[in-house]
């Protein structure tokens, strides 16, 4: 199932009668954290992201900066195989926005802080994911050092 976009991943919620979409991230401690949403909140969580309570999550936002947009990735959309097929649950991981800083990305979300880690290494990084936790990468860099 190669779903890459936002209408991917509307067609096949539509086509499969997906019950809900877990909407995951990990915490600052890397903790998996989540919310569910319905298909008809799909699309507008796909187009402007879900409004969220940053202040909720220990070690995210103070309460005067807790104001935060959860913005669906497509790309990690998946079934959960524990689920029943024929009212089949997903899950899609999401980036976080500063709502009140015109969209800037949220520099304490993990995912984000690992991806412009890989993005600052270049082509020295190799990736190395781990199946037992489908949100943790770990950069390893290579040297010149002798």
């Amino acid at each position: 199932m190669a779903v890459r976009t936002k209408k991917d991943v509307m067609k096949i919620v539509k086509d499969r009668d997906v019950s809900f979409v877990q909407i995951w991230f990990p915490d600052i401690l890397g903790m998996l954290k989540g919310f569910a949403i319905t298909p008809s909140e799909l699309e507008g969580a796909l187009m402007e992201g879900m409004g969220f309570d940053g202040s909720s999550i220990e070690g995210f936002a103070r309460i005067e900066e807790s104001d935060m947009i959860a913005m669906p990735d497509p790309s990690t959309f998946q079934f959960l195989p524990w689920r029943p097929e024929d009212r089949p649950v997903a899950r899609m991981f999401c980036d976080f926005f500063d709502h009140g800083h015109h969209g800037r990305s949220y520099p304490g979300h993990v995912g984000q802080a690992v991806e412009m880690a890989f993005i600052r290494a270049g082509s020295d990084a190799a990736t190395m994911v781990t199946p037992s936790s489908p949100f943790t990468e770990t950069a390893i860099v290579r040297t010149n050092a002798p």
